[in-house]
């Protein structure tokens, strides 16, 4: 990875999670520009909504390793 790579990098790990969210949402829809245009507001919404269920205590988190290795053993 080239040092501006690096501080790319860096400079988009320091962003606010829905700024990060946009970014990639960008990034994928310059690898697959077929997109529809109201799916970006819905994911913000939808991220929005789980977060503020999170927040309250609605809901809990699990570790994403827990998660992926459940996934990888459900799918055989």
């Amino acid at each position: 990875m080239s040092s501006s790579t690096r501080k790319l990098d860096e400079q988009v790990a320091s962003l606010p999670q829905k700024e990060r969210a946009r970014l990639a949402l960008k990034l994928i829809e310059s690898l697959d520009p077929g997109t529809d245009e109201d799916a970006e507001e819905l994911w913000l919404d939808e991220a929005d909504r789980r977060l503020a269920e999170y927040d309250a205590g609605n809901i809990e988190s699990r570790p994403v390793d827990e998660v992926l290795s459940e996934i990888k053993s459900k799918l055989g």
